[in-house]
């Protein structure tokens, strides 16, 4: 194998690699900052004589036109669409139902249906539609989103080696062997590969993946509080706790029919028994905050809050079933739809001196009124050691007093311009307008978009952008919104990735390694010859695009396949399946999506995307041996 020689512009690369390693690993900046950096560096470093090889200064914000980002935002924008008008809600309510709140069974239902779907499409697309269903899910079940996002980006990208057309690298594989055929007599030809030829060892790879995060989610995966990871009506009782030292829990309590208590209100049932009743389900009509008035009906279901004592204690008097899932109720009192707020009464407001159930608060202002602060004094239906129960429907309000509120989130919005109060609660997340009658449009649009995608020649970044642009055009989403729902951290993190690897590939540094490499395996067995291209292929998929590593080492493992008397299809298939092998650090267009969200570390990824390269290596090496 011809030697390549080591230039000076090379050795100008391999450090600006290690010093990008060592920024990613230490973190002393943020990812997308160090990208960002090592880009400038890159342009600056190219006027120096003797080194204008490294980039072309013309192409070197090309990475923002790039095919991969232009994709990537046109899927961030369908997937914003498709969670605006309800389509994410249904997805997550069928994953919910199937898996509960338990971690081990959403994980295979999740990571199953993502690696199912990511082999059909762009593994990077699967990933940023999932991402408001995990969103929503993490928000009804408390599960950290940190511990849901992982396991679902690491089987979007091991789907991708599902089908010839589930990734880039095996989109390009049968014409790299193509190109390769026309050099060779008929005789020595590579016979092409099938849709599903790499179907064993996608399956296998997604398998194993699920069971790595079953079996070992607990050590391996971070349980990071992050500000997107929102928490379920829990943190309600959760946040009176700690503020108030009101011990409560939310349950959902089933009213069979013909039970004692139809024909009462809300008001007789909460003022007898020291609870809160803050939702209704009677019939499919679901209320939230119902008036104290109101009757209720059989069959239904009650959103208690109270102590779990005091629950049981009703539950048990009037015959009621108690669900602390909130099957019902659990989307409508995820943090990201309502929650605790604080109000105060303003000094010459209207409502001074009158009683909440004169001004019939809930009914007025869509809100149930948990507890009264006043001065060192916290007043409310729940009673503790500490606080004794107060009927809060005939405590006039004074100035100054702090109203603990539990409230959807649009309703706290409202009383925003309310001269009555002012809203003390500056955190909580403004309840955007849900738009379901728009469900067609949206649908609509991802079905146009995916079609294009599987079946027409369109460039990938084309047929996506359809998708996004009939979305703004039906106003599914508004151009703003389309705009907020781009993770700018994410482009800029991959664009600005783009030169380096270029620069890797276009000094020739990539051949060099690749022959440096190489030359050490010679003359080693067939299986071991296989495993190291597997093995080089993992790590310059790491440094550069796994579409620049495929297009360089499928030739040069084909060479040495055909050298060592092995089968070239299997090596080329080893090139092209081991440059999804990319988990180590958040170079790879998945794993960048889901930093910002989850706020994972590059040592989150060096400690479980290390052992699951390590899997991957030995599954798809066996499966190969075994059945290729």
């Amino acid at each position: 194998m011809e030697a390549v020689a080591l230039t000076t512009e090379m050795m100008v690369v391999l450090g600006l690699l290690a010093f990008t390693m060592f920024l990613f690993v230490s973190e002393v900046v943020r990812v997308d900052l160090a990208a960002l950096s090592i880009m400038v560096l890159i342009g600056i470093l190219s006027y120096v004589p003797g080194l204008d090889g490294l980039a072309d200064v013309n192409e070197l914000f090309a990475g923002f036109s790039s095919n991969a980002v232009i994709s990537i935002i046109a899927v961030m924008i369908i997937g914003a669409g498709l969670d605006r008008t309800g389509v994410m809600n249904k997805v997550a309510a069928w994953i919910l139902k199937f898996g509960g709140k338990s971690q081990a069974r959403i994980i295979p239902i999740i990571s199953a249906t993502v690696g199912v779907i990511s082999s059909f499409m762009q593994n990077v697309g699967a990933a940023a539609l999932f991402l408001p269903v995990v969103s929503r899910i993490s928000a009804r079940t408390g599960i950290p989103l940190s511990q849901l996002l992982m396991p679902m980006g690491f089987t979007a990208i091991l789907g991708g080696t599902m089908t010839m057309v589930g990734s880039s690298p095996m989109i390009l594989l049968n014409d790299l062997i193509e190109t390769t055929n026309a050099d060779h007599p008929p005789e020595k030809h590579i016979e092409l590969f099938t849709l599903f030829a790499p179907a064993p060892i996608g399956a296998a790879l997604i398998i194993t993946g699920i069971l790595y995060f079953v079996l070992l989610g607990r050590w391996v995966l971070p349980a990071r509080a992050h500000d997107d990871a929102a928490t379920t009506g829990q943190s309600v009782a959760d946040y009176l706790k700690r503020t108030y030292g009101l011990k409560s829990d939310m349950v959902e309590v089933v009213v069979p029919q013909g039970n004692i208590l139809v024909g009462h209100t809300i008001g007789d049932i909460m003022d007898a028994h020291h609870l809160y009743i803050i939702g209704t389900d009677y019939a499919g009509q679901k209320v939230i905050n119902p008036r104290i008035a109101t009757t209720i009906l059989a069959p239904s279901r009650l959103a208690v809050l109270g102590r779990r004592k005091v629950i049981d204690e009703f539950c048990d008097i009037y015959g009621l079933t108690v669900d602390t899932t909130l099957a019902e109720f659990s989307e409508d009192f995820a943090a990201n739809r309502a929650g605790v707020a604080e109000i105060v009464v303003r000094p010459g407001a209207s409502v001074i001196g009158k009683k909440p159930k004169d001004i019939r608060f809930r009914s007025s202002y869509g809100m149930s009124l948990l507890a009264i602060h006043r001065g060192e004094e916290t007043m409310s239906h729940v009673q503790t050691p500490e606080h004794e129960a107060a009927q809060l429907g005939d405590v006039p309000f004074l100035a100054g007093d702090t109203l603990v509120v539990h409230t959807p989130w649009d309703m706290l919005s409202l009383i925003k311009s309310n001269n009555d109060f002012v809203v003390v609660t500056s955190d909580f997340p403004e309840e955007e307008e849900t738009r379901p009658r728009k469900m067609g449009w949206a649908l609509t649009f991802f079905l146009i978009a995916l079609s294009l995608v599987l079946f027409t020649d369109l460039r990938l970044s084309l047929a996506l952008l359809v998708g996004a642009t009939g979305m703004i055009v039906t106003r599914v989403l508004s151009v703003d919104e389309a705009y907020r729902a781009v993770g700018w951290n994410t482009v800029f993190l991959l664009a600005s990735l783009i030169p380096l690897g270029m620069a890797v590939q276009n000094t020739g540094t990539a051949d060099w390694i690749a022959h440096k490499v190489l030359s050490l395996l010679h003359g080693w067995p067939i299986w071991s010859l296989q495993v190291g291209v597997a093995v080089l292929a993992t790590a310059f998929t790491l440094v550069m695009s796994n579409v620049g590593a495929t297009v360089l080492l499928v030739p040069l493992a084909i060479s040495i396949a055909l050298e060592a008397g092995g089968d070239p299809g299997v090596f080329a298939l080893t090139v092209a399946v081991s440059t999804s092998n990319s988990f180590l650090i958040p170079t790879h267009q998945v794993n960048a999506l889901l930093m910002s969200p989850a706020g994972y570390r590059v040592a989150d990824f060096l400690r479980s995307g290390g052992i699951m390269t390590v899997l991957f290596l030995v599954v798809s090496q066996g499966v190969m041996m075994l059945l290729y």
